[in-house]
């Protein structure tokens, strides 16, 4: 198998608020895939980035009393904290406003713009006349022009569903200053998407997407394709736009390009090198991890950005699903709006890791985390069955046989039916049906299991003569466990290292599974995950209510 070079990125986390469950279904999948490359021999880099422009954080640093900037820094430490501790391996974590991503961003809009893909035209927008700013949808609220539902923001009602523009919105107030809204009319700058309409097209059916998001684009084309407002007025938290006094690119201009500053912030510390990754024309693969909620972005705006400043476009774009709790929307009364942190204050990261790796497929179906089921689902298959079968195994060949395992593997088919299982995970894994190789790995589990039970060491130790007996079931099991969490590497990667230290090994390898343990010495067992308690679960959710 040749060597692959690949660049894996997921969308970046909005520097304006924490981590929570939701969007840790997206980086536990894209860390999961990333490990399992790396696994494989090939060489694979993950990068992410804080997405840290936009209106709402420079209100929220006004109303903190402090520097957009110094705001942006104690998000970042924070987010970085949380994917730390979720055992999410970046190669590089970076941010949108840095001078990475300024040159990226000025040189993609220079190109397009000099290549008749960028247009200005005034549009007429709410604008707040006490604190001279232009307000987004979001900054607007009101009584919804439908039901009349008061409180309801300037682009949708939550009460009844219905979309409308701010102009329509009844005793519209400024969520900023309280200020009654104004129209007023400015210039903004558009980038044209429509002219890329054949291209996408050709795109978007040659293989880089779900079925189910190029049915939805189809969808979309046949509406039309719209120009995309790329700018935003003054004052702006972000970059300004070259040749203007008070223009701003807009946060979804420059948010995606942070992919390409982290990596080229990555390169500059390293000895790899851009252009191998996002040159027209390269041969290495580069794949995003989105929700489905941002497709048409991803899918249609991002590569026709790339098509017309001359960049590469990815091989692939992997959407998923969104995140309920209980069968329902995170609910902060509910106590199921449940931030990364306030998970980590009671539960082990590895625990939520299983349960969406459990969960997840290669399609965009939503995902529940029903927190009863994850109780048991990780009781039953981590607990039970593979950590179950090192700790009943693993204090005969320590007490009994001086940490030694046998030099013969008793049950050789037993133990090469367990190898042979190695292609079909890989498979699963390669494909992100990650749900179809946990399954694969717990029938396994299933069978080692049996083979303890049905071989009873407890039993046999106590009569006379039958101790070689005991050593080499003992020691088969162990070996059992060994190419188990081998599989389960990727996802439970904590875990691992600790049956790393109790095998007394380097590395679980994917290779080295082939050949098992023979005459060598074990460390003492130590639990490597414990029970998951309704207490644990009840303080997350009390913690989370407010």
């Amino acid at each position: 198998m040749s060597k692959r070079r690949i660049l894996v990125t997921s969308a970046l986390p909005y520097a304006n608020g924490e981590i929570h469950l939701g969007h840790l279904l997206e980086y536990i999948q894209t860390d999961i895939w990333v490990r399992f490359q790396k696994m494989q021999g090939h060489e694979c880099h993950y990068v992410c980035a804080d997405d840290a422009h936009g209106t709402p954080i420079m209100l929220k640093a006004d109303e903190m009393g402090i520097e957009p900037e110094a705001l942006i820094a104690e998000v970042s430490k924070r987010h970085q904290s949380d994917f730390s501790d979720f055992n999410i391996n970046f190669s590089q974590f970076h941010s949108t406003h840095s001078e990475e991503n300024r040159y990226f961003s000025e040189l993609i809009y220079s190109r397009l713009k000099d290549s008749g893909f960028i247009e200005k035209r005034v549009i007429s927008q709410a604008f707040d006349p006490e604190k001279e700013m232009f307000l987004p949808d979001r900054f607007i609220k009101g009584e919804c022009p439908k039901c009349g539902a008061d409180d309801q923001y300037g682009d949708n009602c939550e009460v009844c569903g219905a979309t409308y523009s701010t102009t329509e919105l009844k005793n519209a107030r400024s969520v900023v200053s309280g200020a009654i809204p104004i129209e007023k009319d400015s210039e903004h700058y558009f980038f044209d998407l429509p002219q890329f309409e054949d291209q996408l097209k050709e795109w978007t059916n040659a293989g880089h997407l779900q079925d189910e998001v190029s049915n939805k684009l189809a969808e979309w084309f046949e509406q039309g394709l719209q120009q995309w407002d790329i700018s935003r007025d003054k004052p702006y938290f972000g970059f300004q736009i070259p040749g203007t006094e008070d223009k701003y690119f807009y946060v979804w201009l420059d948010a995606p390009i942070g992919y390409m500053a982290s990596f080229k912030k990555l390169c500059d510390n390293s000895d790899l090198e851009f252009d191998d990754f996002f040159a027209k024309g390269s041969d290495t693969e580069l794949y995003h991890f989105i929700g489905k909620d941002i497709v048409y972005f991803h899918a249609l705006f991002w590569p026709a950005t790339l098509m017309g400043s001359n960049f590469r476009t990815p091989n692939a774009i992997f959407a998923h699903g969104f995140l309920s709790v209980n069968g329902q929307k995170m609910s902060k009364s509910r106590g199921t709006f449940i931030q990364a942190r306030t998970y980590l204050d009671s539960l082990n990261p590895e625990c939520l890791r299983y349960y969406y790796a459990y969960k997840l497929s290669a399609k965009i179906d939503d995902i529940d985390l029903n927190l009863e089921d994850f109780k048991q689902r990780v009781n039953s298959d981590i607990v039970g069955k593979v950590v179950n079968i090192a700790s009943r195994s693993a204090s005969f060949v320590t007490k009994k046989f001086d940490k030694e395992l046998s030099s013969l593997c008793i049950e050789q088919d037993l133990y090469d039916e367990f190898v042979a299982a190695n292609s079909e995970i890989a498979q699963h894994y390669e494909a992100r049906n990650f749900g179809h190789a946990m399954r694969s790995i717990m029938k396994l589990a299933d069978k080692a299991n049996q083979y303890i039970d049905d071989k009873k060491p407890w039993q046999l130790i106590k009569e006379e003569g039958r101790e070689q007996e005991v050593h080499e079931i003992t020691s088969l099991a162990i070996n059992l466990f060994r190419v188990l969490m081998t599989y389960l590497k990727p996802v439970l990667p904590e875990m691992a290292k600790q049956s790393e230290a109790f095998l007394n090994i380097d590395s679980l390898n994917w290779d080295a599974i082939k050949t098992p343990l023979l005459s060598h010495q074990i460390n003492k067992f130590k639990p490597l995950m414990t029970r998951i308690e309704d207490e644990q679960i009840e303080a997350m959710i009390e913690s989370s209510k407010g």
